[in-house]
């Protein structure tokens, strides 16, 4: 049951993002769950690979931060 509250709660935070930035949700979608390298997101998204590393980066410590506080 550990494993799936864990989906669950990412799932959950993921739907949070995509409120707050649609855009920044892609981008962790298309890299974590598509595997898809930084330039392949930015052809697929139609924005510079440097917006991919900033959106990657707000994203990946956003998401830490709010399973963390969701486990508190």
């Amino acid at each position: 049951a550990g494993r799936s509250d864990e989906i669950v709660a990412l799932d959950d935070a993921l739907k949070n993002l995509a409120e707050l930035d649609e855009r920044k949700s892609r981008v962790v979608e298309l890299k974590y769950f598509g595997g898809l390298k930084t330039g392949e997101i930015a052809e697929a998204l139609k924005i510079s690979p440097e917006t991919v590393n900033r959106d990657w980066k707000f994203s990946r410590m956003w998401l830490l931060q709010k399973l963390a506080n969701d486990v508190n």
